[in-house]
């Protein structure tokens, strides 16, 4: 079994199916994909679930086990084999990893249950009930403790959780130093300065940059330089993970730096350029075309060979919380300004750095106040 990519003769519409080796499409893995694109999930969530069911409808037809029918005994099969197979020569899955599988083969076997193609049981018996004796932050758990008693998965895989990866002073600058050209300046200083997804920031239209000191004349009664954040489909692909819109309010650097790439684009493209997306191709063909994520990854591979350290989109998102936080910021505030629903998925920025700690414990030792 395996994911692929299909395109609509109709309307050209792109989804995925899953298929075998004699290219018969499944019809219930299929099935499922086109329930995650009516739920409205990103096209990449969707080729990533696809691949991940796959792989489990590929090892139950190996193991000969009936998939309809599977058993928590069998779940727990296919989670060990998940951990101790290679994914390439001497290199294992994460628990991270084979837990995002898991999480999708569970959902892919409730929604056969949900319509129908098997029995209600197979999906019952994947999830036990638990009461939650502490609670997550930002958890509602009802009136009089009602919802503290939830489905949890039987099997999953244990996953460490790293502490999120944030760029020092030093390094934002040499980062910055080390970005040669407009648009890759502008995508370096908004990425680190407003703290967006890549995903929304390849998905902003022009219409987005508020970029005036007061942009009434054009129907919004946000006050400051801001930057819209509006998940809708793009013919790139990328797509805000948020459901909700947001404002975030856009640094003098950023104001400047994308001045600097509307120059340049207006020199690449002409000044009579109308394509609306903000982020597009300028140096290579098909010229104007929106950017992609591939290009992205590109780009920051080349970045964090240049500097000699790592750098991905989401660390500078990383990077412009840990900042906020470290400025004293309400974590309300970041909250709102990262697009979190739940307080809790703001919370791993509270992590202290390594010199901070260094300080705590040297002041004590000294006898001094921690400062």
């Amino acid at each position: 079994m395996r994911a692929e990519r299909a395109v609509s003769p109709v309307d050209g519409n792109e989804t995925w199916v899953v298929i075998d080796g004699d290219l018969v499409v499944h019809r219930e893995a299929s099935g499922f994909c086109r329930a995650l694109v009516g739920a409205d999930r990103s096209p990449h969530t969707i080729r990533a679930y696809a691949g991940r069911v796959a792989l489990f409808l590929d090892w139950c037809a190996g193991d000969g086990v009936e998939w309809k029918t599977i058993d928590l005994a069998s779940l727990a099969r296919f989670k060990h084999w998940l951990e101790t197979t290679p994914v390439r020569p001497g290199r294992l899955r994460k628990g991270g990893t084979v837990d995002a599988i898991l999480i999708a083969v569970c959902e892919f076997l409730r929604y056969c249950a949900r319509t129908g193609l098997i029995e209600d049981a197979v999906a019952d018996r994947l999830a036990e009930p638990r009461f939650l004796r502490f609670l997550p932050p930002g958890f509602d758990a009802g009136e009089s403790g009602r919802l503290r008693t939830i489905r949890a998965r039987q099997v999953r895989a244990r996953a460490e959780t790293p502490f999120p990866e944030a760029l020092s002073a030093e390094q934002s600058e040499a980062m910055f130093d080390r970005c040669g050209r407009p648009r890759e300046r502008f995508m370096v200083r908004l990425l680190h300065d407003s703290g967006l997804r890549i995903g929304e920031a390849l998905g902003l239209r022009r219409e987005d940059m508020h970029l005036l000191p007061d942009s009434r004349s054009v129907g919004c009664a946000v006050v400051g330089a801001h930057v819209h954040v509006r998940r809708r489909a793009n013919p790139n692909e990328a797509l805000a993970k948020s459901r909700f819109p947001r404002t975030v309010p856009a640094s003098d650097a950023i104001v400047s730096a994308y001045a600097d790439y509307r120059f340049e684009r207006d020199e690449v493209l002409g000044p009579g350029d109308e394509r609306d997306m903000v982020f597009v191709n300028l140096y290579h063909e098909p010229l104007g075309a929106p950017l992609r994520y591939r290009a992205v990854k590109g780009f920051f591979e080349r970045l964090s060979g240049d500097c000699g350290f790592p750098i991905r989109p989401h660390m500078l998102r990383h990077t412009a919380a840990t900042n906020w936080i470290r400025a004293g910021v309400p974590l309300d505030v970041v909250q709102k300004l990262l697009g979190h629903q739940n307080p809790s998925s703001s919370l791993i920025y509270l992590h202290a750095a390594d010199a901070d700690k260094r300080r705590a414990v040297e002041a004590v030792a000294k006898k001094q106040r921690y400062q």
